[in-house]
Order: C-alpha cells, then sequence, then structure tokens
C-alpha cells in the first residue's frame, strides 16, 4: 500500500508539473517523492512510538527499530512529511506553503490506500454494531463497523476530490494546504467516535481518542489558515499549481 501511495503520488505530481507554471519542474519530481518517503516511513514510524507506545520507547529504546511488529502513525507521518517538505522547499529555493499547496491533493489517494491495507489487515476496528446493519463485518463473532473502510472514503477519495477540484484553479498560497488540513481533522474526529480507540483505552471521557487529540490542531490551523488568506486578505505571491 505504502508503495502504490508513492506511485499514485508521482504519477499525479508528474501530472500537474506539467503545468508552466508549475513551482516544481518535472526533473525534481524524483526528489520530492524521495523526500516524501523518508517523511512518512521516518515520521510514522518515531510518531507512532512517541504518541501511542511512548513505554515501550523509554523501556528499550531499540523497540524503535522493530518495524517487523507493527506500528505507524498518521501523525508523526504527516509532521515527518512537513519537515521534509521543508528541507525540499529550502533546497528548491520555493516557499514552504507553495510546495505544499502543490502536493496536498496527492496525500489523500495515500490515505485512502492506506486504511485499505488496515481493513486486510485486521486491524483498527469499529465499534459494535447492529447485525443487521448492510455495512456490518464480524470480527471475532462481533458485529463491527468498518471504520476502516469509511476513514478510506473520506480520507481518501472525498478529500483527494475536493482538493483536486479546489486546486484546478488559481489559489491563493496557502489555501490548498489549510483547506486539506480542515477536512481532514474534521473527518478524522468524527470517525474516531466509531473506531475502537487505540490500545482500547480512551484518553478521557469514554469517548475522546488521541486521534481525535491529535487531529483537533491539524483542524484549529486550517481553518486558521483559511481565515487569513479569504478573510484577512492574504496576498497570494506563489505561482499558479
Amino acid at each position: 500500500m505504502y508503495l502504490g501511495a508513492f506511485a499514485l503520488g508521482w504519477l499525479g505530481a508528474r501530472a500537474r508539473a506539467k503545468n508552466p507554471l508549475s513551482p516544481i519542474p518535472s526533473a525534481r519530481l524524483d526528489d520530492l517523492v524521495f523526500y516524501v518517503a523518508l517523511g512518512v516511513i521516518l515520521g510514522g514510524r518515531v510518531g507512532y512510538m512517541l504518541f501511542y507506545n511512548f513505554a515501550g520507547l523509554i523501556e528499550n529504546p531499540f523497540n524503535l527499530f522493530k518495524v517487523w511488529e507493527g506500528g505507524m502513525s498518521f501523525h508523526g507521518g504527516f509532521l515527518g512529511v512537513m519537515i521534509a517538505m521543508g528541507l525540499f522547499a529550502r533546497n528548491l529555493k520555493q516557499p514552504f506553503f507553495v510546495i505544499t499547496d502543490f502536493l496536498a491533493p496527492w496525500i489523500a489517494p495515500g490515505l485512502g490506500l492506506g486504511r485499505i491495507g488496515n481493513f486486510i489487515n485486521g486491524e483498527l476496528w469499529g465499534a459494535e454494531t447492529s447485525s443487521d446493519a448492510p455495512w456490518v463485518v464480524v470480527v471475532d463473532g462481533v458485529s463491527r463497523h468498518p471504520s476502516q473502510l469509511y476513514e478510506a472514503f473520506l480520507e481518501g477519495l472525498v478529500l483527494f476530490l475536493v482538493l483536486w477540484f479546489f486546486s484546478r484553479k488559481r489559489r491563493p498560497t496557502m489555501a490548498i494546504s489549510g483547506l486539506f488540513l480542515t477536512l481532514y481533522g474534521i473527518f478524522r474526529i468524527c470517525i474516531e467516535f466509531i473506531r475502537l480507540p487505540d490500545n482500547n483505552q480512551y484518553v478521557a471521557f469514554d469517548w475522546l481518542t488521541r486521534g481525535q487529540i491529535l487531529s483537533l490542531p491539524m483542524f484549529v490551523a486550517g481553518t486558521i489558515m483559511l481565515i487569513l488568506v479569504y478573510i484577512r486578505g492574504v496576498s497570494s505571491e506563489g505561482k499558479s499549481r
């Protein structure tokens, strides 16, 4: 699924880079994919250990390298990609948000594939639901929501389509990135209400999950970015994407 995500992102970015006003020349797309891959894999693993298995990391720091035991975090991968894009933007001598605006639509298909991978791997199931529901999946004799497929639909397909059509026209710099953060935050927070919490433990109130806590800053940041762009009139100096 990771390979499929990188391949889709590379193909999509290559098609977008054919625009003469693209901020990223076609010759640098391989470098972009390399930076993204490093950010996703390293950030995803480090983020998982910090956010979801910190005790295991403290007990044995070498647990960080035991990737065969599983454990990747979207939020860690997201932070890893942001750091990688900062380095790439600096190397390319382009503003940071010009690069992230170019990349944002192509993150979504990878998210969708990742959630399908979760479903195939039999992990991150949803809460119990009625056995008569047409969408029910029976896991160990228990009827559950296939929350991975809900996420694949919202975070993968819906998010991609919205960002794709939104980015087809010239937008102020930071608008596409802001919309990505806002929509992802909304989708993830909502899905978490019907997804089993990580390690079967709620953070608080018997409903608040770590995924919601980590997604809330994304929603807030994205909303602020959109307000700055469209209400306060932050002008765009970036190139068309």
